[in-house]
């Protein structure tokens, strides 16, 4: 398993030719409390950097981006009903979708561990 992530908060576990997609620890912590989420339909398809859904808190509203082309196959219906979920357990039980990947190498651009680590203290 790998896992990516993008400039705008969002971390990616790719197994074979699908990734779950959820926000950071990074964003959830600047967002504080989350009280709602709007999540994709199954079946939708979005290009890489469209918005896919939406992450409501008690500070802010925020969207979520399609960090990579993609069909999206399955969502957290669990995230849905306890938002919070993206506080508690952002890398875990608070993902927000699955993805069913159109195009691998987009992954290539996309930051490891390390480089979103330094690209979010800067």
């Amino acid at each position: 398993m790998t896992v990516k992530y993008t400039e705008d908060h969002e971390w990616l576990k790719i197994e074979g030719d699908t990734a779950t997609v959820g926000i950071t620890v990074h964003a959830q912590d600047a967002l504080g409390d989350v009280v709602f989420v709007e999540l994709p339909e199954v079946g939708a398809t979005f290009a890489q950097k469209e918005t896919a859904g939406v992450v409501e808190s008690v500070k802010a509203a925020a969207d979520v981006y399609m960090p990579v082309s993609g069909e999206v196959t399955e969502v957290n219906e669990a995230l849905r009903d306890d938002p919070s979920l993206a506080n508690s357990d952002p890398l875990g039980a608070g993902w927000f979708f699955k993805v069913k990947l159109s195009d691998q190498s987009q992954l290539d651009a996309l930051m490891d561990e390390t480089s979103y680590s330094a690209f979010s203290a800067a």
